[in-house]
């Protein structure tokens, strides 16, 4: 998903978010180094699991992950904006054979209910 990206910036687009900010399903290490690897700046929380295994290695475990509750503030709005997509049956029970169709559905539906308001 993360190769289909292209932000508009005037001149080329930019194919690299400057932050992903996601929820606790996405905080595995292999995740982490994926997007470091990309130099992809993550705010992700950390699972508490993972937590108490950082902690029960002691100084082996590392430092925590870098958190900023500020910009996670900011995922509902992307959260919300699924919900009113779900609202459509067709989008939310995944009808579609083709993930072409699918996504269509998304764009047609986003539109709707976003840039025509």
């Amino acid at each position: 998903m993360l190769d289909e990206i292209a932000v508009p910036t005037g001149a080329r687009p930019r194919s690299r978010p400057a932050v992903l900010v996601a929820d606790k399903a996405y905080s595995h290490p292999s995740t982490r180094t994926a997007l470091r690897s990309r130099r992809i700046r993550t705010v992700i929380p950390e699972r508490s699991d993972q937590a108490a295994y950082r902690a029960a290695r002691g100084s082996r475990g590392g430092r925590p992950p870098a958190f900023d509750p500020e910009t996670y503030k900011g995922r509902n709005v992307v959260e919300r904006a699924f919900g009113r997509l779900k609202q459509w049956r067709g989008i939310a029970t995944r009808y579609d054979k083709h993930a072409r169709n699918y996504r269509a559905g998304i764009i047609l539906g986003a539109i709707v209910l976003f840039w025509l308001r």
